[in-house]
């Protein structure tokens, strides 16, 4: 059964950061790139982030060098570290297998606001 459980959103101002933490069941975390993924209202999910099972990690073009994926295979547990946000930023987060399994979790909502 495939568990995804993220945590760690919240309201923070321009410029701020925050660090999202994903629980995930050892059956979609053994062996998987892992990533973040971002859906702003209207808008379609996105991948933002990944890293493979080996810790390589990729970024796309508009959080690279403010974003940071991390994993820790011994907990089963994926992390975004968020610096320099911005309201582009505001979304729903979640964590998935990169590609995907169709099953997601609740996610964890960050707002980018003054």
């Amino acid at each position: 059964q495939v568990q995804l459980v993220e945590s760690g959103g919240g309201l923070v101002q321009p410029g701020g950061s925050l660090r999202l933490s994903c629980a995930a069941s050892r059956s979609i975390f053994f062996t998987n790139s892992m990533g973040w993924y971002r859906q702003a209202p209207g808008k379609e999910r996105e991948l933002v982030a990944a890293i493979t099972s080996g810790g390589s990690a990729h970024y796309i073009d508009s959080v690279k060098g403010r974003f940071t994926i991390s994993r820790d295979n011994a907990k089963n547990m994926v992390y975004l570290q968020m610096t320099s946000l911005n309201p582009e930023d505001t979304a729903a987060y979640y964590c998935n297998a990169v590609p995907a399994f169709s099953d997601w979790g609740q996610g964890t909502q960050v707002t980018v606001s003054s």
